[in-house]
């Protein structure tokens, strides 16, 4: 028994290592649903970088020393307790913001954001539209439906200490904090700012070759 080991422990350790990396350095996520869309599609799978915010002990959630906290605007990873599953979603509400969104209208700290119509594109056939939306320090763009949902609004809420909240930049399709409630800070494993590769489930899983090492 001892002879294979001795034989193959650099292999072990090799796999041993790469365990350690993923779970506390980096790593990909699939992404299955189109909850981030326009920015993150269904098929996309996105680097996790595990050490924006935390050196952890690896295999848990213990960490050894913040490195830095979440920020407006940064595509955050975290298991959800609520909610059973790992998520992505965008932080739009820091510790002691005060949000609320009417008509899919974003108003922050009093202050309301500025937002534009983006070019026609395949979702207005949908009824959705694509738009830039100006968050203090940072812009991206969303998708909302443009007759609205129940998600569209919600009344002003202040976010607690050690919490975040997040949206999904699909705005009317998305569960997110509006459903979820606030994501604790130890629940966020990692940020993503590239998507590592691609693939098109709607077109027997071929890959799209012009998202790989897409910036988010």
């Amino acid at each position: 028994m001892l002879l294979p080991l001795r034989e193959n422990y650099r292999f072990i350790l090799f796999i041993a290592l790469m365990l350690v990396f993923r779970s506390a350095v980096a790593d990909w996520n699939s992404v299955p649903t189109g909850s981030m869309k326009p920015t993150i599609v269904e098929g996309d799978r996105i680097l996790v970088n595990k050490m924006a915010y935390d050196l952890r002990l690896p295999f848990t959630r213990v960490s050894l020393w913040k490195l830095a906290d979440p920020q407006r605007g940064d595509i955050v990873i975290f298991d959800s307790q609520v909610s059973g599953n790992r998520l992505v979603k965008r932080v739009i509400g820091l510790p002691g913001d005060t949000v609320g969104m009417q008509d899919n209208v974003l108003k922050i700290n009093d202050k309301q954001l500025s937002y534009h119509s983006l070019s026609p594109s395949l979702s207005q056939a949908e009824g959705q539209a694509d738009k830039m939306e100006y968050l203090p320090g940072m812009q991206h763009s969303i998708r909302v439906q443009e007759n609205g949902s129940g998600l569209s609004s919600f009344r002003e809420v202040t976010v607690p200490e050690g919490h975040y909240l997040v949206l999904g930049d699909n705005r009317d399709n998305s569960s997110d904090s509006r459903v979820i409630g606030f994501v604790p800070r130890q629940e966020i494993v990692g940020r993503s700012k590239t998507v590592v590769m691609s693939f098109d489930y709607e077109n027997y899983y071929l890959p799209r070759g012009e998202r790989y090492l897409h910036t988010l």
